[in-house]
C-alpha cells in the first residue's frame, strides 16, 4: 500500500472524486486522523449510497431517511466498506468535510488539521476483522507517508465533536486497534 505524493491518492483505494473539498487553510500541519462511522440507510451495508451522498447525487425518493440528509455537503479521504474495500473522495492534501463543527486539544475546526476515515458500520454492530486489518495497514502508510501524522494523534468524531456525535460508537474496538498498531495509547482528548 502507497500513497502518490503527487496525487494524494492511496494506490489500494478506487478513487471517486467528491466536490465536498477544498485547499487546506493557514499554516497548519496535518497531524490527526478523525474515525467515523456511516451507513446509509442506517444499518443496511454493501450499497452505494455513501458514494452518492459523498458526490451529491442522493436520491431523496430513494429511501425516506435520505430525504433528511440528501442536501448535505460532507465527504471524507476515507472510506473502508465491511468487506475491506477502499474508497477515496479527497486526495489526502486537501480538506475533506468531514467534522463539521469540532475542536481537539483545543483547536478549532478539524477538517483543516485532519485526515478523515469512515468505516462502514454503526455505533452498535460490531466491526469486521477485515476492516481493522485494512485500517491499521492505512494508518501505518499514512504515518509513514505524512510526518506530521503521529499513531497517537488518532482520535473518534464522538472525541472532536461531543454531545453532537458518537461515531465510531461503542462496537468500535479501540484497544484491538492499539494492539495491532503496537501503541500504547492515544492521547486524549
Amino acid at each position: 500500500m502507497k500513497i502518490n505524493a503527487d496525487s494524494g491518492l492511496l494506490d489500494t483505494a478506487t478513487y471517486i472524486a467528491s466536490p465536498n473539498q477544498d485547499e487546506r487553510t493557514g499554516e497548519q500541519k496535518t497531524d490527526l486522523i478523525v474515525l467515523h462511522n456511516i451507513s446509509l440507510p442506517p444499518a443496511r451495508f454493501e450499497d452505494n449510497w455513501v458514494a452518492a451522498l459523498f458526490t451529491n447525487t442522493l436520491p431523496a425518493d430513494a429511501d425516506p431517511y435520505f430525504a433528511s440528509i440528501c442536501e448535505l455537503r460532507v465527504s471524507s479521504h476515507l472510506f473502508i466498506r465491511r468487506n475491506g474495500d477502499i474508497f477515496q473522495f479527497v486526495p489526502f492534501q486537501q480538506r475533506a468535510w468531514h467534522a463539521g463543527v469540532s475542536c481537539y486539544q483545543n483547536k478549532t475546526g478539524c477538517n483543516d488539521f485532519s485526515i478523515g476515515i469512515e468505516l462502514e458500520g454503526t455505533d452498535e454492530i460490531d466491526y469486521e476483522t477485515i476492516q481493522y486489518q485494512v485500517l491499521a495497514e492505512v494508518l501505518e502508510t499514512l504515518v509513514a507517508t505524512y510526518p506530521d501524522l503521529k499513531k497517537e494523534r488518532i482520535t473518534g468524531h464522538c472525541d472532536i465533536a461531543p454531545g453532537r456525535k458518537t461515531d465510531p460508537g461503542k462496537s468500535f474496538n479501540w484497544h484491538k486497534l492499539k494492539q495491532m498498531l503496537s501503541i500504547e495509547a492515544f492521547e486524549p482528548c
